[in-house]
């Protein structure tokens, strides 16, 4: 992707990020692919999961999968015109097996844009099949509001700003992790391709990241902050990242590792006697640091 393409994008981004929405209200539940489609339809509205969401729930033919929309797949809630600013809480449910094939597009994941004031909290996408032009990711594609408590696995492919959890972020992005395979050209990391002025805390990555130009192990380009972040070194493929702490393994399996960098995290006997009371677990020198309500 050229220079000036980035730079025009990144004006959009900035500019639409701030745009309005419709007025909140206030618990509506998702139970279905219907139900999270129709989200668009008031794109400050205030959402609950109540279930995971996966190829056999209702309209996942018809909105997310291989066939849906003359083949594109899901089409991400939220653009940098008309962004995400509700709140999004995924109370711990799944969405799985999400399909989008939109490579001449741009800010594409489950979310486009989450705009300004925005929040997206306790979800995981998982074994997402993700293709974009710029700002690609599996949960969102740009984010200017806050990202928290989540996760993302699966595989995205794109040309610029390209991560697994956020494609470029100018928001907040927290106590969460990504496991997926990366692939881009420019500004491609692990978690973020591009973290725009934004913030990335207490997070992690251990996906495959496969770039040309600005590409890290956790974030691709990075002109913000970046803070008590890791990722794995030999699973991503990366020794460096434009910010963030690089860990073999080992490493990343040892709750020294993060205990030191003040997460709320503790050791657990094993991933199914999670203790809610912490952030994060861990079994020590086994798993990788789990989000607790896993």
């Amino acid at each position: 992707m050229a220079k000036v393409g980035i730079f025009l994008i990144t004006v959009a981004l900035v500019a639409g990020m701030a745009g309005c929405s419709l007025s909140p209200s206030q618990n509506l539940e998702i139970r279905t692919w219907y139900d999270l489609n129709a989200t668009r339809d008031n794109l400050g509205g205030s959402y609950i999961l109540m279930n995971n969401l996966d190829s056999t729930t209702a309209g996942y033919n018809e909105l997310a999968n291989s066939t849906a929309n003359q083949g594109k797949g899901w089409q991400p809630i939220g653009t940098y015109n008309n962004t995400f600013t509700g709140t999004f809480n995924g109370q711990g449910h799944k969405i799985s097996d999400l399909f989008i094939n939109r490579p001449g597009e741009t800010y594409v994941g489950l979310f486009g844009v989450v705009g300004v004031g925005g929040l997206i909290e306790n979800i995981g996408v998982v074994n997402a099949h993700v293709i974009g032009y710029a700002g690609v990711s599996s949960l969102t594609g740009g984010n200017a509001g806050t990202v928290s408590n989540s996760y993302s696995t699966g595989n995205v492919t794109g040309i610029g700003w390209v991560g697994s959890l956020v494609g470029s972020n100018a928001g907040t992005v927290s106590n969460s992790y990504s496991t997926g395979g990366v692939t881009g050209n420019l500004s491609v990391g692990g978690l973020v391709g591009n973290n725009l002025q934004g913030t990335v805390s207490n997070s992690y990555s251990t996906g495959g990241v496969t770039g040309n130009l600005s590409v890290g192990g956790l974030v691709g380009n990075n002109t913000g902050t970046v803070n008590n972040s890791f990722w794995d070194i030999q699973t991503s493929g990366q020794n460096t990242s434009a910010g963030g702490t690089g860990k073999t393994t080992a490493g990343m399996k040892n709750i020294a590792t993060f205990s030191g960098a003040a997460w709320n995290i503790v050791t657990v006997v094993n991933p199914s006697t999670r203790n809610p009371s912490y952030i994060w677990n861990i079994v020590d020198n086994v798993t990788y640091p789990l989000l607790s309500w896993q």
